[in-house]
């Protein structure tokens, strides 16, 4: 039930933002459909309770509720961060709002290190829900799996900041902008008069 309701969480959330969304580019009601996007956070609440419900009936502590602890994590660490990036998105493609900036070099590196840091939330909110289904438990429950949640999510830290460190280490140029290096390399344009 917990995977299922975990599932349904997801599809509830993209259900509710693009809802949201089109009321409030499409339909033109900017204020319900902030509301609508307010209801979000509900979602995780329901998990949270329905999770803490199950282990409090009896249910074994296994993957289903660490990776419920792991869903709900993510969702405080990039949950505004994904309804931001998509609503501008959205608004660029249905109201004529601005086009979303790419960007290159250390601009992108910052980017990066400040996703990173969105995982470290992520991973810091999950152990500790983690620990409290542990405690919960108690010394008479097999907690294993709720421990080897909370190391897989240092292992997403580790691999994420890995990833991070290589676009600071091979930066991606702008293929729009030249350098005054390259400027100074290139041979001179011939004209054809």
């Amino acid at each position: 039930m917990i995977v299922v309701l975990i599932v349904a969480c997801e599809v509830g959330f993209w259900v509710l933002l693009a809802l949201g969304l089109a009321l409030r580019y499409l339909a033109r009601m900017p204020r319900t459909g902030a509301v609508v996007l307010l209801l979000e956070p509900l979602l995780e609440l329901v998990l949270l309770i329905v999770t803490a419900v199950d282990l409090k009936n009896g249910a074994p502590a296994d993957w289903k509720h660490g990776l419920a602890a792991v869903y709900i994590g993510f969702t405080v660490a990039y949950g505004h961060y994904t309804i931001k990036w998509v609503d501008g998105h959205f608004a660029h493609r249905f109201a004529g709002g601005p086009r979303p900036v790419k960007r290159y070099g250390l601009a992108r590196a910052k980017h990066e290190g400040k996703l990173w840091v969105r995982t470290v939330v992520m991973a810091a909110v999950a152990a500790a829900l983690l620990q409290l289904a542990i405690w919960y438990v108690g010394d008479g429950g097999d907690t294993r799996s709720l421990h080897e949640w909370q190391l897989t999510t240092l292992r997403i830290v580790a691999v994420h900041g890995v990833i991070a460190l290589t676009y600071l280490i091979w930066q991606k140029k702008d293929p729009g902008r030249t350098t005054a290096d390259e400027e100074a390399a290139r041979p001179p344009q011939k004209t054809l008069r």
